[in-house]
């Protein structure tokens, strides 16, 4: 689903990537895990061209992220046409950037009535399911200020799973959290990896890594310094800077 091949981002000066090397296998999760400034939310926003990378090659379900290939060459895509795929990746970020004016089912709907043109009712009847499926069927009517922390992110993996996405991008969904709250949002993931969802988490839930995770990365400087099945990589890594960062977090 996801292949990344010698991926390189500049900001400015500043290489962020310098020679991302990753594959991605249908309904696979793949956790990404690193110090701050590793590269970790670069490398996922260059998955949904959110950020253009600079060299390499990155794929996701076969086709080139921004491009078309055409006769060999690639071509880049116009804006429409790259947020017409990008509504095939569901993001969410951090902070969880719903609309404050808008009930819980409003933000949920909102994206597949405008973007999809879905009817009103049969975005509404999924919306409703999703909320179920997180465990907010009674929160419909609510709006984010009504909401704990935990309860907008789930709202927010609800409205990126209305679009009905073929991949999930995960930046640190826990890390704004109060520790509480953590375990519902978790719950909502383990959940889609369940029902085989591709997924790619930057996070630093090593317990969730170990438990859900079919391959984790661990980046540094802008590179994967080792990647592998979750018992080779948090429990016997090979790399020193590995178990360095390991003996902070677990």
């Amino acid at each position: 689903m996801v292949r990344a091949e010698q991926v390189c981002k500049r900001f400015g000066q500043n290489e962020v990537l310098t020679g991302i090397d990753l594959e991605v296998g249908r309904g696979e999760v793949a956790v990404l895990l690193g110090p701050s400034g590793s590269g970790k939310s670069t490398f996922l926003r260059c998955i949904n061209h959110l950020e253009k990378i600079d060299s390499g090659r990155l794929t996701v379900d076969g086709d080139p992220v921004g491009y078309v290939e055409r006769g060999g060459r690639l071509h880049e895509l116009r804006e429409k046409e790259v947020a017409a795929r990008r509504t095939e990746i569901g993001m969410v970020f951090q902070r969880f950037n719903l609309f404050p004016h808008m009930t819980a089912l409003e933000n949920i709907v909102e994206a597949p009535t405008q973007v999809r043109r879905e009817s009103r009712r049969d975005a509404e009847e999924h919306a409703r399911a999703l909320l179920e499926r997180v465990g907010l069927a009674d929160k419909a009517k609510a709006y984010p200020s009504a909401l704990s922390g935990g309860q907008q992110q789930r709202v927010a993996i609800a409205r990126a799973l209305a679009m009905r996405p073929k991949l999930m991008l995960f930046d640190e969904p826990t890390s704004a959290l109060d520790p509480e709250l953590v375990g519902d949002v978790l719950d909502a993931m383990r959940d889609l990896a369940a029902d085989g969802m591709t997924m790619v988490v930057v996070t630093h839930e090593i317990g969730f890594a170990r438990e859900v995770a079919d391959l984790v990365a661990f980046m540094d400087g802008g590179v994967i310094v080792e990647s592998g099945a979750p018992d080779q990589v948090l429990v016997d890594p090979r790399h020193e800077r590995t178990r360095a960062f390991l003996s902070k977090v677990l």
